[in-house]
């Protein structure tokens, strides 16, 4: 049981659900595609974490990419082209998020118990209002009613920036007490966002953009072939800040009472 912690807020994709982040990704690739622009999935999963703008944006200043937007359109990928492909991207990710909305295995365990600790739960998101309606709504039929969600176009500023965490912080009634607040979230700018509220942050890098594996992947794969595969995603959620790194949510009980032991030894985030 945890003493300290009083609030976590969850990332969505790849965190709560949609085991290996697979919703964004075919989204992506489909996007670019549709103009005659090839991206791999490898180069889509860079960015991940940030505003769609901002990922889409990510994505055309990519060298390779940058190259095939000149010859296919004659001429440089603008800040133009990001907007029109952002209002192509959000009903296409719209779907893409529906179709990939399961919680992933273990979540709705951690849910419950963090309601019995008395813990705050809120989340934060890199998709859209509009994407996160539908998925809001089908999570609640679920079991999953968090106080409050920040989608990225709800702030001036999205990730890494803080402004979404703070949000949460305040509703939770935990503004400005980011050494009792945890972020859980598989991507680097999700971390990023955590720690720039002054948070505990803990990553999970079985179930999301790091590895990148589907859940059939994942349960079909030896455990030498787990360990092996989650060497780097660990490693790079660990060197993106990651205070505890776990396989997936259904861990987080131990991630928190890691945090806790940490603060009983002086620790801050």
């Amino acid at each position: 049981m945890t003493t300290t912690i009083r609030g976590v807020v969850f990332d969505w994709a790849g965190t709560i659900v949609d085991f290996g982040s697979l919703a964004p990704m075919g989204a992506f690739v489909r996007l670019f595609a549709n103009h005659g622009i090839g991206i791999s999935i490898a180069q889509a999963r860079l960015p991940m974490g940030l505003p769609k703008l901002a990922h889409i944006e990510a994505l055309g200043a990519m060298p390779a990419i940058a190259t095939q937007w000149q010859m296919v359109k004659g001429r440089s990928f603008s800040p133009q082209d990001a907007q029109a492909l952002l209002q192509e991207f959000v009903p296409m990710s719209a779907a893409s998020a529906l179709a990939h909305s399961d919680f992933i295995p273990g979540f709705l365990d951690s849910y419950a118990w963090l309601q019995q600790q008395g813990m705050g739960v809120a989340t934060t998101t890199g998709y859209t209002r509009f994407i996160m309606e539908p998925l809001i709504a089908l999570a609640a039929q679920g079991g999953f009613t968090p106080a409050r969600t920040i989608c990225c176009d709800d702030v001036a500023h999205s990730r890494p920036s803080p402004l979404g965490m703070q949000e949460c912080m305040a509703t939770l009634g935990l503004s400005g007490q980011g050494a009792r607040v945890v972020k859980v979230d598989d991507t680097l700018p999700g971390l990023q966002e955590g720690l720039n509220a002054a948070c505990w942050t803990v990553a999970v890098a079985a179930s999301g953009n790091a590895l990148g594996w589907s859940w059939d992947q994942w349960v079909n794969a030896s455990e030498d072939e787990r360990e092996h595969a989650l060497v780097d995603a660990r490693a790079t959620l660990r060197a993106g800040g990651a205070h505890e790194v776990i396989d997936s949510v259904a861990d987080l009980r131990s991630a928190l009472a890691a945090i806790e032991a940490r603060i009983a030894a002086g620790e801050t985030p």
